[in-house]
């Protein structure tokens, strides 16, 4: 009897050193994707941040998107560009800062590209091109595309050169060819909105 009873009490306490265990590993794991959560929110909060809704300029041509811009820690801003227009499904469509932010008369009050480093007109990544030259956005079956960029030549309120505040984001009928001065030959004009700083 003394036996039985000893060992019930060994499985006993085996049993409560499992649990015991399991639960400690289930609260660090839910401790660490707190944290981690909470580091995430911590790298965005109190940031500046700006917003561009892009809206159609041709009623042969639906179509709409959105820029979010984020100031980082590190000086760079944070541009996530999402893109549908149905109408170009499967294709490219070129993507430009334009001067002012104005889309009155089917985007043209906007005027030329944002361009005042004084640069020549290029592709992204080369050596010599403008402040706002994003280049060809590629779209899906159903229109859709989009593209995250960083880029430390933009501010949200910095000095001219670098501040993309009440600048038009403008996406054209056809594809930059990364050549032609000072447009790239993109085509029409057949989204536009306007960067403005969130509150």
């Amino acid at each position: 009897m003394l036996k039985k009873a000893l060992s019930f009490a060994g499985a006993l306490s085996l049993f409560l050193a499992v649990a015991c265990t399991n639960s400690k590993n289930s609260t660090t794991s839910a401790d660490s994707t707190s944290t981690v959560e909470g580091a995430g929110a911590a790298d965005t909060a109190g940031a500046v941040q700006a917003h561009a809704d892009i809206s159609a300029t041709k009623a042969d041509t639906s179509g709409s998107g959105m820029a979010h811009f984020t100031a980082l820690k590190d000086g760079k801003v944070e541009m996530k560009l999402t893109l549908e227009f149905p109408a170009k499904a499967n294709q490219s469509v070129a993507v430009h800062f334009h001067e002012h932010g104005d889309c009155s008369d089917s985007g043209k009050g906007a005027h030329g590209h944002w361009n005042l480093t004084g640069e020549k007109h290029g592709k992204w990544d080369s050596k010599e091109h403008h402040s706002g030259d994003i280049g060809n956005i590629d779209l899906d079956g159903s229109g859709k595309g989009e593209v995250t960029i960083q880029s430390d030549r933009w501010t949200i309120g910095g000095d001219d050169k670098t501040n993309i505040l009440n600048r038009s984001i403008i996406v054209h009928s056809g594809v930059d060819d990364y050549t032609t001065q000072p447009t790239g030959n993109s085509g029409s004009r057949i989204g536009c909105g306007v960067i403005m700083q969130l509150k």
